[in-house]
């Protein structure tokens, strides 16, 4: 699937729905009284043969609703907004999601040569939509639309983001979307994913009210050995996907990087053979 979507202006309203379903909900479910637009059943989650980032995970989100990932580093809360948007594969489990998908991921792609109009114009082009500018506007982007991606600021990078993303339909996947935000596009920002009829799946670790939002807590992981890392640059993806890592935060030029006890030291030396420097080691 895609990474990237423009926008749709929405009509606010929520439904008040739930998110967990028990056994006497997913009766509902697989009769078709309740449709959920994503769905994922008894989902788990490991990279080769390390620790399981997620495990038997239940989620069920309606048409309108919004509900809020939490959990501490480590939780996989990134892991589970990229399984449900269809960027990463469960390894057990199930998941259904509609054809329309919008993915903010937490850190957008670097070396974008496109100008940012043009990003959304080619986005919008390949879901057959019209290009929505006037979102970014809305936003308060500043800046000349013709620069390249990659020239933006970081703010500015995240309204074209957000732009792209909320243009999808079906779901709405969005991973920290007010970072990088001033306080005038947050609050737009919220107006946004508060309303219309798409379902709407987030992390927030800023806590913003969101009216009519669902919680969706993961559980808390067991102590680990957090190593910071400077230099980190294009390595980032190689080293979020080493064994033992439970989370990896762009930090920076660096990144914050969560790994589970027994794996630092194998971490610690493929990060400096991929050019990368330590900050500091700590657990």
């Amino acid at each position: 699937m895609s990474l990237p979507h423009p926008p749709a202006r929405r009509s606010f309203a929520l439904n008040s729905t739930r998110v967990l379903y028990s056994a006497s909900t997913r009766s509902y479910l697989d009769r078709g009284i309740i449709t959920p637009v994503v769905r994922l059943d008894r989902v788990g989650k490991r990279y080769g043969r390390g620790p399981w980032v997620l495990r038997d995970v239940t989620l069920a989100v309606e048409p309108g609703e919004t509900v809020v990932v939490t959990g501490g580093n480590g939780s996989g809360k990134s892991t589970l907004l990229r399984i449900a948007a269809g960027l990463s594969r469960p390894t057990s489990g199930r998941v259904a999601r509609p054809a329309s998908v919008g993915y903010l991921p937490e850190r957008f792609p670097p070396g974008v040569k496109l100008s940012a109009r043009d990003y959304l114009r080619h986005l919008a082009a390949v879901r057959g939509v019209p290009a929505r500018w006037d979102l970014v506007e809305a936003l308060g982007f500043v800046g000349d639309p013709d620069a390249p991606m990659a020239t933006l600021s970081k703010g500015n990078t995240q309204k074209v983001a957000l732009a792209q993303a909320l243009a999808a339909t079906g779901l709405l996947v969005l991973d920290e979307p007010w970072s990088g935000l001033d306080a005038a596009a947050g609050a737009v920002l919220a107006e946004f994913v508060t309303g219309g009829a798409a379902a709407r799946l987030i992390t927030d670790h800023h806590g913003h009210d969101l009216p009519g939002a669902r919680e969706f807590a993961l559980g808390a992981r067991r102590t680990g050995v957090v190593v910071e890392l400077d230099r980190v640059g294009e390595s980032f993806e190689k080293i979020s996907v080493l064994a033992g890592v439970r989370e990896a935060r762009v930090v920076g030029r660096g990144a914050r990087v969560e790994v589970e006890p027994g794996f630092s030291d194998q971490v610690l030396v493929e990060a400096l053979r991929l050019g990368c420097s330590v900050r500091s080691v700590r657990s």
